[in-house]
């Protein structure tokens, strides 16, 4: 259902506020180089300190500039079940195509609450779902052998994984087949991940570089090694750079060497250090985005 590049959309901000027409410039760049699918208000999105009204209008204005174009995946998570219904319920509303639900961050389930958070929400509201793995940030690490208890759940349709352990696709392949797009969530291992059975990548790098992972993406599908890893070597230094510190806080500083917008991030992040400012900057520099 879903597959390729989908850039995981910072939201953009300006004196403190959501700017909107840098975001729906962003998102029709996105669409222009290709990117296969967007993902707004995500963790990339700064989506634990946007307001509700704020959450619901950043959504709004990606399906607005789609406009079907390509798949939106709103992000509706949240350590509070209620939340995430009512967040996936306004999504749905809103003519998302799908729902990307977070595993819930600091109240450590265990895999029983973990199944039964996505269960509530997969009930609650007829949309589909990925389910979002990324123990660094939600501390508990989604089972395999609770995934395959949440592919029995009919809109429960794909994983974004961010384990980095290649291991895994491999794990959900013997264990469900192709019943859920895999997608990972580690812009470097993104090609090894196709190579274990995933379908793509939600990518933080595409927010910069959207053609280039766009051009990988369709490179890996057509067979064509040769360019996709010739893309994949010239991007590493990039993808180092988008994260040597805090997520989003390199993607916006490069977001604003490109000229769209303003390197603002909301507390408790704090703006790039300057040995994270030169790291952004050499790596564009290679790619001659700068």
């Amino acid at each position: 259902m879903f597959k390729g590049s989908l850039t995981a959309l910072i939201t953009p901000f300006r004196q403190g506020r959501v700017d909107e027409k840098a975001f729906q410039d962003l998102v029709a760049w996105q669409i222009a180089e290709g990117t296969h699918a967007l993902v707004p208000c995500g963790t990339t999105g700064e989506s634990p300190t946007l307001s509700h009204v704020e959450h619901h209008r950043v959504v709004e204005l990606c399906i607005e500039v789609a406009r079907g174009r390509v798949p939106v995946i709103a992000g509706t998570g949240s350590n509070s079940t209620e939340e995430a219904i009512d967040l996936t319920r306004h999504a749905r509303a809103a003519g998302a195509d799908a729902a990307l639900v977070v595993a819930p961050y600091y109240n450590k389930p265990s895999q029983e609450g973990l199944f039964r958070h996505f269960e509530a929400i997969a009930q609650a509201v007829d949309i589909p779902i990925i389910v979002y793995n990324i123990p660094g940030r939600s501390v508990i690490n989604i089972s395999v052998e609770t995934f395959v208890r949440l592919a029995e759940i009919p809109n429960i349709v794909g994983i974004k994984d961010a384990t980095a352990d290649l291991a895994r696709p491999l794990q959900i392949r013997a264990a469900l087949g192709d019943r859920l797009c895999q997608l990972s969530g580690e812009d470097a291992t993104a090609t090894a991940f196709n190579a274990q059975g995933g379908v793509g990548c939600i990518s933080v790098t595409s927010n910069i570089v959207p053609g280039l992972c766009a051009q990988m993406q369709n490179a890996w599908a057509a067979g064509d090694l040769a360019t996709c890893f010739a893309i994949r070597d010239r991007l590493m230094p990039l993808h180092d750079a988008m994260f040597c510190e805090g997520n989003p806080v390199p993607v916006k500083y490069a977001f604003s060497l490109l000229g769209r917008g303003e390197p603002d991030v909301r507390l408790p992040l704090v703006p790039a250090s300057p040995a994270a400012r030169a790291k952004v900057e050499a790596a564009m520099r290679s790619l001659d985005l700068i």
